[in-house]
């Protein structure tokens, strides 16, 4: 039973619903690199996921490590399924230690993967590159001493880690090249995923004012935020829009009306404040991962079909 336990707490604390963000953006970079080239390696793919995994868990865990005070006042303060973190090192059930362990070694996996991909299957020079740069963005989004978080950048290198990366790294493994609609893509994606970090941060704007936590919640404040989010929803809209003149099958925008309609939805709502309810505001949270992982699956359904 001790043992059961133990494991439930690694599940807790790996996060896998939110392994999604960076699959699905991985999986439509080599969608696009079969309905471009025709090419598709499936071999390559799944040692490209397991690297995106391994690269999340040392983000995840590296978070989970050095955040532990900003989740220990969150947990206390605004508890919510989408903030401050797991709270299994809060809780007890694991020792703080562990998470910090488990990032070092999933590093290290993450870069025997790149090797494997780069030297074993030959996908290219640029393989490890690609990977050391998510991994910089990732691992250091929390860890000392560059913790992106607290620079005013953190909300950037995350749209670009879960953005362009995921999308430019899949196709490259493909093709050994970068079409230049990886960047139309990655737009939109991009400013989604953005938005989902910036209103996630909602809930813990407290703890991460007490916590010194200067990320751009903190800086800028909720209401000003609240138009930024609004700012970054129109901007995805458009590019998603100008993606479709650039070369992205035109049947994609129906697969995206209904995730449109959610995020003018949320925007809304953000404006309108609804997110002082702490109860709304978990589920503009829940919706607005729906919104970012949909503008992906767009893509992924308009080139598939």
């Amino acid at each position: 039973m001790h043992r059961m336990n133990k494991l439930k707490a690694w599940f807790s604390l790996s996060r896998p619903p939110f392994h999604t963000v960076g699959i699905l953006p991985f999986v439509l970079g080599t969608i696009l690199a079969r309905h471009l080239q025709g090419i598709f390696h499936f071999p390559v793919l799944m040692w490209g996921v397991v690297g995106v995994v391994l690269i999340m868990l040392a983000t995840y865990y590296s978070g989970e490590y050095w955040d532990y005070y900003e989740d220990h006042l969150s947990a206390r303060l605004n508890p919510s399924k989408f903030a401050g973190g797991s709270r299994v090192i809060q809780r007890g059930l694991l020792p703080r230690h562990f998470a910090r362990n488990a990032s070092f070694v999933c590093l290290v996996l993450a870069l025997g993967v790149g090797i494997i991909l780069q030297f074993g299957y030959r996908t290219g020079p640029w393989t490890l590159p690609l990977g050391i740069l998510g991994l910089l963005g990732g691992f250091f989004y929390s860890a000392r001493p560059v913790r992106w978080v607290s620079t005013g950048f953190g909300e950037i290198w995350i749209a670009f880690c879960y953005g362009w990366l995921p999308i430019a790294a899949s196709y490259y493994l493909q093709i050994g090249s970068i079409s230049t609609l990886v960047h139309w893509l990655a737009i939109p994606v991009g400013l989604s995923i953005f938005n989902v970090i910036l209103l996630n941060e909602f809930p813990d704007y407290g703890s991460d004012q007490t916590a010194g936590k200067k990320n751009i919640l903190v800086r800028l404040g909720l209401r000003r935020t609240s138009h930024l989010y609004a700012y970054v929803s129109s901007g995805s809209w458009i590019f998603f829009v100008v993606s479709l003149y650039r070369g992205v099958p035109m049947q994609t925008i129906w697969f995206y009306i209904p995730v449109f309609f959610v995020s003018v939805l949320l925007v809304v709502m953000v404006l309108g404040g609804r997110w002082q309810d702490r109860v709304v505001l978990e589920r503009l949270c829940g919706l607005n991962i729906f919104v970012n992982l949909g503008t992906t699956a767009a893509y992924v359904l308009g080139f598939a079909v």
